[in-house]
């Protein structure tokens, strides 16, 4: 076995780990049963546990993998914060914010971004030591261009839900 499979394969498994870790937790506190708006966090779920690892696995759809596993994480990242805003913590200590909202699971969530960009970043400009990382931050395939996304589809999320509520 060659150090990139090896990685690769690492890689993959503590992708494949996380994102069930996640969906197990998901199905135990979102049932379906309780609301049929919990189907959102079952299908991203399956989604990551089941298509981004395949995706990933593969040369020739590394970059679907990425695209995919970085919108989830966007899209898990701003339902988490919104819920944890409209129920936040009385009285609103640094602890409280810390304890009580999904900080952690968004910290979690990226963790699972991040070892998808580390599989894309190996799989994409390749395994050498000495290769030096180039390109503009806020271009794909960069952090700086999931930021942007990030931002602009929060504020899209944010402008919604202000804006149905007034209907």
């Amino acid at each position: 076995m060659t150090l990139r499979t090896y990685t690769k394969s690492t890689l993959l498994a503590a992708l494949v780990s996380i994102s069930l870790g996640g969906f197990l937790l998901h199905l135990r506190i979102h049932s379906i049963s309780n609301n049929t708006a919990n189907i959102i966090p079952l299908i991203i779920g399956i989604l990551s546990v089941v298509v981004v690892p395949v995706l990933f696995s593969a040369k020739k759809t590394v970059q679907y993998g990425y695209v995919l596993n970085g919108m989830l994480t966007i899209i898990g990242t701003v339902l988490m914060t919104h819920f944890s805003i409209a129920n936040w913590p009385q009285p609103a200590t640094f602890a409280t914010v810390i304890v009580q909202t999904l900080l952690s699971d968004n910290l979690i969530l990226w963790t699972n971004f991040f070892i998808g960009k580390a599989l894309f970043d190996l799989e994409t400009f390749g395994y050498a030591v000495d290769k030096e990382k180039k390109g503009v931050t806020y271009r794909y395939p960069n952090i700086g261009w999931w930021l942007v996304h990030l931002a602009a589809i929060s504020a899209v999320y944010t402008l919604g839900h202000l804006l149905w509520r007034q209907l």
